[in-house]
Formats: C-alpha cells, structure tokens, sequence
C-alpha cells in the first residue's frame, strides 16, 4: 500500500511543519480526481462511488455531492447504463438468471426500479431458457447428465443458486434426466 505524501512547508531552522488545511476549492479537486481515478479502473453505481469518495481524507458529503453531480452532468455516471453494462457482461461471461442479476445490482446499491428496467432490456435480447440451457450444457460437460435423484437434485440447487425461476429449472431438470433413462432403455 502506497503512502500518502502530506505537504509541508519548511522553517528557516529547516523543520518541517505540517501544511495549511485543504481550501474547499482544492478538497473538490482532490475528491474529482478521486472519482475520475475510480472510475477510469471500473464502472460503479452512484451509491458505491459516493461511498468510496466519503472514505477519502478531506471529502465531506456536500463536496461529495457536488462531485457526483458534475460527474452526472458530464455522463460519467449514470446506474442504468451502469446496471446495463454489468448485466450483460455477466450473461457474457456465465449463464446466470434475472433473480441473481438483481440480487448483484442490488448489492451494488442500484435502485430497485432502475435495477427492473436494465433487467428487462438485458432478457429482451437473450432469453432466460437460452441462459439456462447453457447453464445445463456447462454443468452436464462437466459432471455428466444427472443419473439418480441426487444428482439431478443437485443439478437444481446449483440452478437455483444460479437465480433461475423454480418452473423453468423443474421443467428443465426433468427433462435432462428423462433423457438419460430413455437412453437407458
């Protein structure tokens, strides 16, 4: 962890004495900065940004704000496109259903309502029983289609944790494991 360089002036006697305390002008500077260096490394919603930037030395909520506003005005912040964004990237990355995206944005500090709309435009482009057949795919490349009770139970709870609805996995489970008995017979 890097250390912070505190500003000082020097005495005649060559002692170092601590600096002036930071004008309101320069605490907005510093707490722009901030949030500008935040960002530049990931996206993040207003809540979170704003409770990064409480957390730095100097920043008090009214500098904050008006930080966070100018942020807003310049369209570097914004939780729709931000949630947006987030939702897509994990459907990119791993299959996982709506309840488990807005269990993350809301983690995230995301407004619920906000939260719902990003949602919607996310599933209107790729379809939840898309999602789960490639969550189905992956976990059956991997351990197999289900051959006994346990295994297609186990099957549903990761489904479950993966935050598909109970009807679409039931569904989906029971039509893996009928497969593989008719295959049997």
């Amino acid at each position: 962890m890097r250390r912070l360089r505190r500003r000082c002036i020097k005495t005649e006697t060559g002692e170092a004495l601590p600096s002036a305390p930071l004008t309101p002008e320069e605490r907005r500077h510093r707490t722009f900065q901030r949030a500008i260096k935040l960002l530049a490394a990931k996206s993040r919603s207003v809540a979170e940004l704003r409770e990064l930037l409480l957390q730095t030395r100097g920043a008090t909520v009214k500098v904050v704000d008006e930080v966070l506003a100018r942020l807003r005005k310049y369209g570097y912040l914004d939780d729709g496109r931000f949630a947006f964004g987030y939702a897509s990237l994990k459907l990119r990355q791993r299959p996982l259903g709506r309840q488990r995206l807005k269990r993350d944005l809301a983690m995230k500090k995301v407004d619920k309502t906000v939260i719902d709309e990003a949602l919607d435009l996310v599933f209107a482009e790729v379809s939840e029983e898309e999602q789960i057949d490639r969550a189905i795919e992956k976990r059956t490349r991997v351990r197999g289609r289900p051959k006994n009770r346990a295994q297609a139970k186990s099957l549903f709870d990761h489904l479950m944790r993966q935050g598909f609805p109970f009807e679409l996995i039931a569904e989906k489970v029971r039509a893996a494991s009928k497969t593989d008995l008719d295959d049997d017979i």
